[in-house]
């Protein structure tokens, strides 16, 4: 797909990776863009003030459209399903499979059948503890995981659905690991311990991480595979624009990096001594925590390296300090 040439949907347009993505076509000069999200009570909004694109549209608008007057969406050539209720907290399972699942399944059908070219957000969560491995090549594997929150269970089931349809020959399904960046201020409880935790230097001069309830892992030492957002949206769009690109790719770094090992580099940059209180972890918690999350990246490595695009990953330390630096002392989105 060509992106320069083509008209493009992006759904959670408005939200983390949705607004880094249009920020980063922007980058491109490209600007012919319709988002759909759900604009609440939150501030996500002023993600979209400093991007370029031509319409805006309501997520459940989009759908009355898709189902029911799908010739308004004729020139729509690629789409990026990136919309989700993304809170791994969330209980209500049936509006989860609502939003998350069934949403996906009628804007995938509508796209699938039209021939337009079709991206969506798996995520890193459907691997659940990781003990059937976090393995993007084997999509014969995918009834086999185990999620282990009902956010993960839906992203699992659309895996499912298009395993079971013959679809993962023609779509990409991305299953972000741990992503942070700017553009994620809106997300309250959600938002990336690199930004809970900024803040708690900011208040307290103290960073507060869980204690460890694996004997494997000692406080803080858990692992996660830390991704920039800024990685995350331009493989996004490369791997969107190689016509032979299709399936599951798992979107992270590839390394595992301790929680302190993410946390340090803010007390250097804020010009404070390292301060760690380990708390207790919520007991409903403890038996969905994952330890250890690290992406293998083989596949989209290759697949964008064959086709002559950059594969460097940015290191931790240098993308938390530009996050740090040039977002979050200063206030700003990206593009602002």
């Amino acid at each position: 797909m060509n992106l320069q040439d083509s008209k493009l949907l992006v759904t959670g347009g408005a939200g983390f990776i949705g607004s880094s993505l249009i920020w980063a076509l922007n980058q491109q000069a490209v600007d012919n863009i319709l988002i759909a999200d759900f604009l609440d009570s939150s501030d996500k909004f002023k993600n979209l003030v400093p991007l370029q694109f031509d319409d805006y549209i309501e997520a459940d608008k989009l759908l009355d459209i898709v189902e029911n007057k799908p010739a308004q969406l004729e020139e729509i050539r690629g789409i990026f399903h990136l919309g989700a209720c993304s809170s791994t907290k969330e209980t209500n399972v049936r509006y989860l499979i609502e939003n998350n699942y069934e949403y996906t399944k009628t804007l995938a059908h509508w796209a699938i059948e039209k021939g337009k070219r079709f991206v969506y957000a798996s995520s890193a969560a459907t691997y659940g503890d990781g003990s059937q491995g976090m393995d993007d090549q084997r999509p014969e594997g995918i009834p086999q995981l185990r999620p282990l929150n009902g956010y993960a269970y839906s992203k699992q089931l659309f895996d499912r659905y298009a395993l079971r349809q013959g679809w993962l020959d023609s779509v990409i399904g991305l299953k972000y690991f741990n992503v942070f960046g700017p553009n994620e201020s809106h997300k309250g409880e959600m938002r990336s311990m690199a930004f809970k935790a900024f803040d708690q230097i900011v208040q307290t001069g103290k960073v507060r991480l869980f204690k460890s309830y694996h004997p494997d892992y000692k406080d803080g030492e858990q692992k996660r595979d830390f991704l920039y957002v800024k990685d995350a949206v331009k493989w996004t769009l490369n791997l969107a624009e190689i016509p032979t690109a299709s399936g599951i790719f798992n979107i992270g770094s590839g390394k595992a990096h301790t929680w302190i090992e993410l946390v340090k580099p803010l007390f250097d940059l804020l010009d404070k001594p390292v301060q760690i209180d380990f708390i207790a972890m919520p007991e409903a918690l403890q038996p969905k925590y994952q330890y250890h999350t690290c992406a293998r990246i083989e596949k989209w490595h290759r697949t964008l390296k064959s086709a002559g695009y950059p594969t460097a990953v940015t290191p931790l330390a240098d993308a938390v300090s530009d996050y740090v630096r040039h977002y979050l002392i200063p206030g700003k989105t990206l593009g602002a």
